[in-house]
């Protein structure tokens, strides 16, 4: 899978701070990593339709994690996956009357331009479901041998030509851990595991959460070599248990996506890791980023109500300040889309240039030390957004920053850098 190109980050004087994260898990401010390595999976798309709001606030919050992590001299590596094959990318294909692989494709590209013009730093892993079948073969395979999976009878017509050899789910009752990433009660978990692409109504199984590993082939469904579990695909958290457990090693620091991932996925997926590494689990902390809503109803492909990164960038938006919009609101809240929160976004665009146009402005220094300070505090985007509003509304004559006084050489040139390099917003 290829990813989209690396953006120049400047180097900055001096280092950050420890970043802290809220773990979603306990609650608790902790550190995001000791390191000297960092270590992030972010959960990706399943590609049937292009990347809204909800997805780029979700990428860009991660991507300020991985900034100041760099900024703070850690050696970052980060994976992520695209989910090119899957029920919803299967029926939008059908439903498009488009090939499911072209689909597949097609909104890849998209959400790399999209990230591309964000200036998203791009996975150091990047994995799709498809590239990534022999090595989830191989862990199912583990984990049946190991008792903690089993096969589910299929139905009449399912299976090719080995119907005998069934689906295979995870026996979660071999996880005595299970349950610590959401905190959720039975009965909130069943519901929420059948909206959100479970099946606990599913005969044969051992228990209504136990989830899909390995899915058998099915008349009219692309199917691959399983090996001696048959033709099939994969299920959906091994996928990113497996990506996480190759491209970074378990355990590791971070475990990141939308606020919806934390269950079933990241339960399901860490449960995985758990099994697969003997013990050693999945993330440290988990950290999830809020729902993006759009007139009263979150944003969501399924609603339809959308607001594309790319169509704003086809209206002639500057991508920077949809950056800027989505940085204005801390990346764990819940908040709604609106035109004249765009309009903010633009407008503080235009302010933060024009206080950057000139060689010499306010002492600079403090402004760094602040923006540090504020992503090293749960990567509070909207403090860091109001300190360099106040060096730019001292640079540009409006009432001056506390402190400041007369012009300093070069100091604009540090603002530009450390929007950049911190931010993620060229000026």
């Amino acid at each position: 899978m290829q990813t989209w190109p690396l953006p120049q980050i400047p180097q900055l004087p001096g280092r950050g701070d420890t970043v802290h994260v809220r773990d979603t898990s306990s609650g608790r401010l902790v550190p995001a990593a000791t390191g000297p390595r960092a270590t992030l999976y972010v959960c990706g798309i399943t590609p049937y339709d292009s990347t809204h709001m909800g997805h780029a606030a979700t990428y860009v919050a991660f991507d300020l994690l991985g900034r100041a992590w760099r900024d703070a001299g850690l050696d970052v590596r980060y994976a992520s996956n695209v989910t090119d094959v899957d029920d919803p990318l299967l029926e939008r294909a059908t439903a498009t009357g488009v090939d499911w692989r072209d689909l597949a494709q097609d909104q890849t590209t998209l959400f790399a331009d999209d990230m591309t013009s964000l200036r998203v730093v791009p996975p150091d892993v990047y994995l799709g479901a498809v590239e990534t079948v022999p090595d989830v073969v191989g862990a199912v395979e583990k984990m049946l041998a190991a008792g903690a999976a089993y096969r589910v009878p299929l139905e009449p017509g399912a299976g090719g030509a080995d119907p005998t050899t069934g689906d295979v789910y995870a026996d979660l009752s071999v996880d005595s851990a299970f349950g610590q990433v959401a905190g959720l009660e039975l009965d909130h978990m069943l519901v929420l595991f059948g909206e959100r692409g479970g099946d606990p109504d599913r005969a044969g199984k051992r228990d209504p959460l136990d989830p899909l590993l390995w899915r058998r082939e099915r008349p009219g469904e692309p199917a691959w070599d399983g090996g001696s579990l048959g033709t099939g695909r994969p299920g959906w958290h091994v996928e990113c248990a497996v990506i996480a457990r190759d491209g970074l090693g378990l355990p590791f620091d971070v475990q990141g996506g939308g606020v919806d991932l934390q269950f079933p996925h990241h339960e399901m997926s860490t449960s995985h890791a758990r099994v697969l590494s003997d013990g050693a689990g999945g993330a440290g902390v988990h950290v999830h980023a809020g729902m993006v809503g759009l007139d009263g109803e979150k944003m969501s492909k399924s609603r339809g109500n959308l607001v594309l990164v790319s169509a704003l960038r086809a209206a002639g938006v500057d991508p920077m300040a949809i950056r800027l919009t989505l940085l204005g609101h801390h990346y764990a809240t819940d908040w709604e889309w609106t035109e004249p929160d765009l309009a903010a976004g633009v407008q503080r665009l235009d302010r933060w240039r024009r206080a950057v146009a000139t060689d010499a402005g306010p002492e600079a220094t403090g402004t760094l030390a602040a923006v540090r300070a504020a992503l090293a505090d749960d990567l509070d985007a909207p403090r860091a957004l109001v300190a360099v509003d106040d060096w730019a509304d001292a640079a540009l004559g409006g009432s001056p920053a506390s402190g400041r006084h007369g012009t300093v050489d070069g100091a604009p040139a540090l603002v530009r850098s450390a929007v950049d390099a911190l931010l993620g917003v060229r000026l």
